[in-house]
């Protein structure tokens, strides 16, 4: 079976961003063509539910996510913890994020990143929600506070740490989102995690319309392209592409407790 002919699950998707406005609707259309049947599309901030909420409105392969993204921190407030509470219990989402840590730049609202993410780690925990995390610089921060609060899973998407961290994170009911930065020769670290983990530790996805990877530099990033770096797995995992697209599947509609046009 060719690789165009599978049906695949982007577990992480900004199909609400404002650029793909112009052309959204082309932009699922080539994401459907390429087998691409469902899509998670986490928020960022609280001015952008709405907007998730509206476009995953558009058919059952559209699965919604809130949460309150750290590189947006200056523009998140305690009452939008209040309104999220809120939110999850009226939206009924498939998971809280995108939340988490970034220190990227500097660790100067490192307070403040973890209040939030702690928070959002507990309405996750209420609302029984997997949540998805993004995690810059910050990994063992993340770990730490994993291990500190409760949760029933979740996913650090686009993953960029140590094979020892990807496993420490899988004792904690975490799987490992593995984006497009795969493909580059560079991403030896990420390279080793994808060949050694089991097979329900791994989730595709594309980040679009960020991460682009090697064959679309300096282009919008798109659903359509993780056929790519899943072909770029299979190789490291030695095994069929097949079997694996449906292992991951298996696992995002585990962890999301979706039921996939598959």
């Amino acid at each position: 079976m060719s690789c165009c002919l599978l049906r695949l699950i982007d577990s992480h998707c900004h199909l609400d961003d404002d650029r793909f406005d112009p052309h959204r609707d082309q932009v699922i259309a080539r994401a459907a063509a390429a087998g691409i049947s469902d899509m998670i599309v986490p928020a960022t901030t609280a001015n952008r539910w709405e907007k998730v909420r509206d476009v995953c409105a558009r058919g059952d392969g559209f699965h919604a996510a809130y949460g309150l993204h750290p590189w947006f921190i200056e523009q998140h407030q305690l009452i939008h913890l209040r309104e999220l509470d809120e939110w999850l219990e009226r939206e009924k989402p498939v998971a809280l994020g995108e939340c988490g840590l970034d220190f990227y730049q500097s660790r100067r609202d490192e307070k403040w990143q973890k209040q939030l993410f702690t928070e959002q780690l507990q309405l996750a925990a209420n609302h029984r929600l997997p949540v998805i995390v993004h995690s810059r610089k910050s990994n063992d921060d993340v770990i730490s506070l994993l291990r500190r609060h409760a949760t029933i899973g979740g996913v650090v998407h686009s993953f960029a740490g140590s094979l020892q961290q990807a496993r420490q994170l899988y004792d904690l009911g975490f799987k490992i989102g593995i984006a497009a930065s795969l493909g580059f020769e560079r991403a030896r670290k990420l390279r080793a995690v994808v060949a050694a983990m089991p097979d329900d530790a791994l989730l595709l996805e594309s980040d679009a319309p960020d991460q682009p990877g090697t064959a679309h530099r300096g282009e919008d990033n798109e659903p359509a392209y993780i056929v790519e770096h899943l072909q770029t797995m299979a190789e490291l995992r030695q095994c069929e592409v097949e079997a694996l697209a449906a292992t991951l599947n298996h696992n995002a509609e585990s962890l999301f407790g979706i039921q996939s046009r598959l």
